[in-house]
């Protein structure tokens, strides 16, 4: 016999749908992230974790709270729904198309990323080896932003310390070369190389905060794997605010499963999910 959502007695907390409709508005709101029906099981494991911790007997009661205004545990309430998801050059295809577009523009100026969705700091290093390498110097003349909603992923990944297996997949030279591996009390982990780490600067930053505190122009910007939770009209009002942050040149990098072609006006594709700026919406971004 079906469970009816409203009286489900398994939990060990009741979780209505009228709750589940009240995290999805909390969580669109505050994160832009657009939460199917089929997320509830989700949602339920990730916040009656929330309950326990605060001691709050209800979700009805737990959610009050957020909408009284607590900061400290909407912060805690939008860590827990934010998936971070992620590992040293994921999507691998996309460092070499980096490397190669870099690569034009060494001499002319300084070069600037930003790594828009960071969680705990593969992906901006990743970026960082691949600057390195280009240069073939430890001290390129690169920066890279990294940022991301999520404050505890962010404190990971200003450490740069890993365990080892999340480095089994990196060939071995890249090892040797990028990491220091712990002794002692750090054993079975590495630290990426302290001139990796002087190379990014970890920002924390909401993606749907109506102005961003950077300048531009960003050579390139990677959004990867980020978009497919919010929506189409959230999505394009975020890709709307990269076009002035961009060069002109410069490129945006998606996720495998992200497509922007209801943003055509703003961004064209490149194919293998990079794309580039279209020339009106070149005409409307304030940089050189």
């Amino acid at each position: 016999m079906a469970t009816n959502p409203n009286t489900s007695t398994s939990r060990e907390f009741q979780f209505t749908t009228q709750d589940f409709e009240r995290i999805r508005k909390l969580i669109h709101e505050r994160a832009g992230i657009a939460l199917s029906p089929a997320k509830q099981d989700m949602v339920y494991s990730r916040l009656a974790r929330r309950l326990r911790a605060t001691g709050i007997s209800s979700f009805a009661e737990y959610l009050a709270r957020l909408e009284r205004g607590d900061i400290t545990e909407m912060e805690a309430f939008t860590n827990s729904l934010t998936t971070n998801l992620t590992s040293f050059f994921r999507e691998p295809h996309h460092f070499p198309i980096l490397a190669e577009h870099v690569r034009k523009y060494k001499g002319q100026h300084p070069i600037s990323l930003w790594c828009a969705a960071s969680s705990t700091g593969e992906e901006p290093y990743s970026m960082a080896m691949t600057m390195v390498e280009l240069f073939d110097s430890f001290t390129p003349p690169v920066h890279i932003l990294a940022t991301d909603l999520d404050t505890q992923v962010l404190k990971k990944a200003q450490t740069g310390i890993y365990p080892l297996e999340r480095l089994e997949k990196l060939p071995p030279d890249k090892v040797k070369r990028f990491f220091v591996k712990g002794t002692g009390a750090q054993e079975g982990t590495a630290m990426v190389r302290q001139e990796l780490r002087d190379m990014v600067t970890f920002r924390r930053i909401n993606l749907l905060d109506a102005t961003w505190p950077m300048r531009g122009p960003f050579d390139a910007v990677f959004c990867r794997n980020v978009m497919i939770y919010f929506d189409k009209p959230t999505q394009y009002k975020v890709l709307q605010k990269f076009v002035p942050l961009l060069r002109r040149e410069g490129l945006l990098f998606a996720g495998h499963s992200e497509s922007f072609y209801h943003a055509a006006d703003l961004f064209k594709s490149q194919g293998k999910t990079v794309y580039e700026l279209t020339p009106q919406a070149t005409l409307h971004a304030f940089h050189g």
